[in-house]
């Protein structure tokens, strides 16, 4: 097999690198810094919790760990996970608290939850268990995501539009009730809010290449806070505007028939207090009083199962984008999150993972090493340090778009379709996962994904047995070349036995998997051998996939699940040998899980 080396687009050491990774990072920080802000709001949280996580995540997780490339902080997929805690933790210790105190006492609880489940993930490194974030399958995974999307998607429309959406609601009440609650709307807030949205959706359209290359949250900070300053949203005042287009051009004797009065001021901006004036107002320190709640251990294990699986996934897809093929220790790399979680909720924190459009913006911006996420949360920190009030001139519904943005991307129809194409069972399971989560919680509709997809691939020929084992056998041919035989089933279930055995030759080495004895291959197992297939390129082996001539596709994708049938008829679409090993790779990765993608660029 021809072998394809990339060649690295500079050193990694020596005065330039050090210049390119001052450039990435401070270009990284400019796209963090309202994405911190936002994320910490919408987690009710206050915004400076955010910037916290990102700059332990730059100047803490960036040396405990050896990833390279990747950028530690907080991001949107835990934004339902951890809003959810505060509201149910302060309303179960504070249940005749007044709302702004009943959500205090929530955030402080979920701090308490934060340094639990920082130590957990400390364990899962310690005890190597960073390989069980493989064990889910992706379309309960994408349709996390994209219940996620929907639940951010339904709350945030409400701060775009300047008004409080209603409360306790569900996801999909909220959403019912936005078409009434658009007459209720502030033209001046609204209108900050709906030129972000503009500018978020119509950059990547935009025809000249230079404007395409601002990154689009700093290209709403250049439109919004400008427009709040004409506005003078600072201070606290009333404006009158018409009912309607015609009511403009009434007499000045009707204004008050046809104009209504609305109310602008600080509570539309960013709330950023003075660190070096008022340390005390900058931070906050844990109650522990929830961990010894059912509710509090069921965020304990969503905090540490969720930001685990987006971590690790979004660690594998920059190791596979790194120009010089580094390679990250997930193990390291989960201990290192760890840590740097307990240290950021002791002192106020939201919790962070590796995040992966921001590391994605790491590259495309020419880092080398490490030393740009550190120079990312360098800038994060002395921008919250000396230049607080820049801070608090954000309006908030410019935070808001970016966070109907991401949650648009990660729920986007084209999520719907790419399942439907590559299996109705797995647009089974994708949705199941998203109703059950939608009308439940994360847990159970996770819990839910999995289940429906064990039922259809027990449906499909998968022995029961195989759920905990898999039979494998390995004959080697030459020295650094080996045959791996396969029976029974290979499912996300048992994916973990297999990947271990495969990777025990070596990525060096040159492998033929033959799944001619299977009685299933699902979706999950495709995606993930294309996947490891190319880590074998990348590192100097290959991997072949053999052996399903004589399997039924359950749909014309390139990775559709195959299950034993003698009267299959090979498809030349799906003929794995003729898929590009790389191909298709990145939709195993996380990089919906921020649904940020265009804002980085």
């Amino acid at each position: 097999m021809s072998r394809h080396v990339e060649i690295p687009p500079g050193p990694v050491t020596g005065p330039r690198a050090v210049l390119a990774d001052l450039v990435a990072g401070f270009l990284v920080f400019l796209v963090a810094l309202p994405l911190c802000l936002a994320v910490a709001r919408a987690s009710n949280f206050p915004p400076v919790a955010g910037i916290w996580t990102a700059v332990a995540g730059g100047l803490v997780a960036t040396w405990l760990s050896n990833s390279q490339l990747t950028i530690k902080g907080p991001a949107a997929g835990l934004i339902v996970i951890v809003a959810g805690s505060v509201m149910e933790l302060g309303a179960a210790f504070g249940p005749d608290l007044p709302e702004a105190a009943r959500l205090m006492l929530g955030y402080r609880l979920t701090l308490g939850v934060g340094v639990a489940a920082g130590v957990i993930q400390i364990l899962f490194g310690v005890l190597r268990l960073g390989k069980l974030a493989d064990f889910f399958p992706l379309p309960a995974v994408h349709g996390m995501l994209a219940a996620i999307g929907i639940i951010i998607f339904s709350k945030q429309a409400y701060i775009v539009l300047g008004i409080d959406a209603p409360a306790d609601l569900s996801p999909l009440e909220l959403l019912a009730a936005l078409p009434r609650s658009i007459s209720g709307l502030n033209p001046a807030v609204a209108l900050i809010g709906t030129i972000s949205l503009a500018v978020l959706f119509g950059l990547p359209m935009v025809r000249f290449r230079f404007i395409r290359r601002i990154p689009a949250p700093i290209a709403v900070l250049l439109i919004a806070v400008p427009l709040g300053l004409a506005m003078n949203l600072e201070h606290r005042h009333t404006y009158l505007f018409p009912d309607s287009f015609f009511d403009a051009f009434g007499t000045e004797g009707e204004e008050q028939q046809h104009f209504s009065r609305y109310e602008v001021g600080p509570r539309f901006l960013v709330e950023m207090p003075e660190v070096l004036r008022e340390p005390s107002a900058a931070f906050e320190f844990p109650d522990f009083r929830g961990l010894a709640t059912w509710i509090g251990l069921k965020y304990v294990l969503l905090f540490a199962l969720i930001g685990t699986l987006e971590s690790l996934l979004s660690m594998k897809a920059i190791d596979l984008l790194d120009p010089w093929r580094r390679t990250s220790d997930p193990d390291r790399d989960l201990t290192a999150i760890g840590a740097a979680n307990v240290m950021v909720a002791m002192i106020g924190g939201l919790p962070m993972i590796s995040e992966i459009v921001r590391s994605s913006a790491n590259i495309g911006y020419g880092a080398r090493t490490r030393r740009a996420n550190f120079v990312h949360g360098l800038f994060l920190l002395a921008f919250v340090l000396f230049l607080p009030h820049l801070i608090h001139q954000i309006p908030l519904a410019a935070l808001g778009a970016m966070l109907v943005h991401t949650g648009w991307r990660l729920a986007h129809p084209h999520e719907f379709v790419k399942t439907w194409l590559i299996g109705k069972e797995q647009l089974a399971v994708f949705l199941t996962t998203i109703v059950v989560t939608l009308t439940v919680d994360l847990l159970a509709g996770i819990a839910a994904g999995v289940a429906v997809k064990l039922a259809l691939n027990w449906w499909h020929g998968m022995p029961l047995l195989a759920i905990v084992r898999s039979e494998i056998e390995v004959e080697p041919i030459e020295t650094v070349a080996y045959q791996v035989t396969v029976r029974q089933a290979a499912v996300f279930a048992n994916w973990l036995a297999l990947k271990r055995r495969l990777l025990g030759l070596g990525l060096h080495a040159d492998v033929t998997l033959d799944l001619s004895d299977v009685r299933l291959v699902d979706h999950t197992v495709m995606e993930k051998l294309h996947g490891l297939a190319a880590e074998f390129e990348a590192n100097g082996g290959s991997l072949r996939i053999v052996g399903l001539d004589n399997h039924t596709t359950l749909s014309k994708h390139p990775l559709a699940a195959r299950k034993k049938s003698t009267a299959a008829r090979p498809n030349p679409l799906t003929n794995p040998d003729d898929i590009d090993a790389s191909s298709n790779v990145q939709r195993a990765s996380p990089e919906h899980a921020s649904g940020e993608e265009s804002n980085a660029r």
